[in-house]
């Protein structure tokens, strides 16, 4: 494990135009966050101060504000967010597998992206049976009620431990994504199957380092979110003004660095992890038939693959069929 977090280390640091256009796109969208919630306030304290609308109107008015601002959060995040991180992983899985640093990289993965997945809404939606899987087979091979089904008082902990094994699907369905680019003669169905099977043969290593490293990616953000503290409590003696002010300050650092670089340091690892267990494994029927026992899911990714499904017209591959 400790040689895979060295090269990831690595891959990490040559990859960092993506990890600062993420960051650059973060701190813009915090910005922006910023004025347009400034402006909902400060109009909405304008017209209520003036009489013009009442306050129930201005909390309404408010509320569709929040509304119409999360549902363009979630259609930039689709659209723009996902693309970035996805030629990221295509990007990763280059490197990984050929050593080699592309020259324009940025370009590089959005040419990837756009070459595996024609449209956006197309990577979402494998990405989305991929993490499906991925969630039901790991709750059906990692069961913490039954290990400590003999000490009630540790209910909390099972559930803690149970989220945790389902908050590490959404890095290993990233890994199954980044086999996806370096399998490009298959269709996206039939690669995001077998990526899905090759974990399945090696999700013990795969799925432990994941849930190390996550859990260090939460403690690391805790300790960085300490020490940025007492810059609120300098501020709070200016007034308390100033004090909820420096408490936005302390979140946002912490919020920019952790999602800035701390999560695209995870995903290297386990995406180098994954590519690095899976090298020269190839999918089987046995392992394919026994994950469908685990997940359903599967089986409707599985039925994507075949001939007859809607693998959207590329060339089936036959090595891995799926017990009904």
């Amino acid at each position: 494990m400790g040689l895979h977090f060295k090269k990831a280390t690595s891959i990490f640091r040559k990859t960092m135009p993506f990890v600062l256009l993420r960051l650059g796109v973060g701190l813009l969208l915090g910005v922006l966050t910023i004025v347009y919630f400034g402006v909902i306030a400060w109009l909405g304290y304008r017209l209520v101060d003036a009489g013009t609308i009442s306050g129930w109107i201005a909390i309404v008015g408010l509320l569709l504000s929040v509304g119409l601002f999360v549902w363009g959060w979630r259609l930039f995040s689709k659209y723009v967010l996902y693309l970035i991180k996805a030629g990221h992983i295509a990007v990763i899985a280059h490197i990984v597998e050929t050593g080699d640093v592309p020259p324009n990289q940025i370009q590089y993965g959005k040419d990837q992206v756009k070459e595996h997945f024609t449209e956006a809404s197309a990577l979402f939606a494998v990405d989305k049976v991929v993490k499906a899987v991925v969630k039901q087979f790991n709750k059906g091979v990692v069961s913490f009620s039954k290990l400590f089904s003999f000490v009630p008082s540790l209910k909390k902990l099972v559930r803690l431990l149970g989220e945790a094994v389902a908050l590490a699907a959404s890095y290993i369905d990233e890994a199954i994504i980044a086999y996806m680019f370096v399998n490009s003669e298959q269709n996206r169905w039939q690669s995001a199957r077998d990526g899905v099977v090759l974990y399945g043969k090696n999700w013990k290593p795969v799925l432990a380092s994941t849930m190390l490293i996550v859990g260090g990616l939460y403690v690391a953000a805790f300790l960085l979110f300490l020490a940025f503290t007492p810059i609120a409590g300098i501020l709070g003696n200016l007034s308390s003004a100033f004090e909820i002010a420096g408490w936005a300050v302390v979140g946002g650092i912490t919020l920019t660095v952790y999602t800035g670089f701390l999560k695209p340091w995870v995903k290297t690892v386990v995406i180098t992890t994954f590519l690095v267990e899976i090298e020269g494994e190839t999918p089987d029927s046995e392992t394919a038939d026994w994950i469908a026992g685990r997940s359903d899911r599967f089986q409707e990714l599985a039925s994507k693959a075949e001939p007859d499904g809607s693998s959207d017209g590329d060339e089936p591959r036959e090595e891995v069929t799926v017990a009904q």
